[in-house]
């Protein structure tokens, strides 16, 4: 096989996904080059994410790529992907998941938690709900850029913290800076998960892909996006969720929606022992209900 061209993101996280893609081909034998693509999500940095009204802001440049073949795959963060893939192009492998929670990263110390007035920044929507919901009085502020340029942002601007995907900074080593694991707080559908997606008539590259692919990731990727597809959400809808999968048959799955202002919440806590197709929407439902 000629060299894999591998398409990726430029931000640090993302090449670092992509490097890990990269080793991991390369392990098999194979040839790889990066080949770093700007989105429109890492163009605009000033808007909330969830005001630039599109799902794929971060995947469409590598979209485009990989349909006109200038790449031959591309690496996601997961939980960036919308979805419903653009036609022509097929999930090539699931990475096994890093941590899927999200974290608190304070400036001083924890106290403003029981303080009634507080400054957190995040750019996510489902984020400041889930904190409002829990935290009312606090004040949310917008906090965009890649990861980096946020821990900056929170400092400099003395807020009391700011909401990160523990996975980003694990694998970017920024995981020395003060945190609190926020286990109540449900994470974006697949978050800590990396995708391949590839054009789906390469079929000499889904073989080489197989062979990257977790299946207990898969299984539980797939729940949290059929119920995100379900419930209408792109990747900046105020909907979180969780499913975690014994190996065996048993799947446990949290799931939740929120107002924007967090004043309301839906939940939803299932076991499940069997998985069909379905599966997901069946739980979207049953939180509508």
């Amino acid at each position: 096989m000629k060299t894999i061209r591998i398409g990726t993101r430029d931000s640090a996280l993302a090449l670092w996904q992509a490097q890990t893609v990269q080793q991991q081909l390369e392990a098999l034998g194979y040839t790889t080059e990066l080949v770093p693509i700007k989105s429109e999500g890492d163009l605009n940095l000033t808007q909330p994410l969830y005001e630039m009204g599109i799902t794929g802001i971060f995947t469409k440049a590598l979209d485009i790529a990989l349909l006109n073949k200038d790449i031959d795959i591309a690496v996601h963060s997961m939980k960036d992907v919308p979805t419903l893939l653009p036609q022509g192009l097929a999930v090539g492998a699931v990475l096994k998941r890093g941590n899927p929670f999200d974290v608190l990263v304070y400036n001083n110390d924890l106290s403003f938690l029981e303080a009634p007035q507080a400054t957190i920044a995040t750019g996510s929507l489902r984020r400041k709900a889930q904190w409002l919901h829990r935290y009312p009085h606090h004040t949310i502020e917008n906090l965009r850029g890649n990861v980096q340029t946020r821990l900056k942002t929170i400092i400099s601007n003395n807020y009391d913290g700011g909401i990160f995907a523990a996975a980003g900074l694990e694998r970017l080593g920024a995981s020395s800076v003060d945190y609190l694991t926020l286990d109540w707080m449900l994470p974006a559908p697949a978050q800590g998960a990396i995708v391949v997606l590839l054009h789906e008539d390469n079929l000499a590259m889904q073989e080489a892909l197989l062979r990257l692919h977790d299946g207990n990731t898969y299984v539980e990727t797939q729940v949290e996006r059929a119920f995100l597809r379900a419930l209408e959400g792109g990747c900046s809808a105020p909907i979180g969720a969780i499913a975690k999968f014994d190996g065996q048959q048993k799947i446990y799955f949290k799931g939740g929606i929120w107002s924007e202002d967090g004043k309301e919440e839906r939940l939803i806590n299932e076991v499940l022992t069997s998985l069909n197709d379905h599966t997901g929407e069946e739980l979207a439902q049953k939180l509508m209900a």
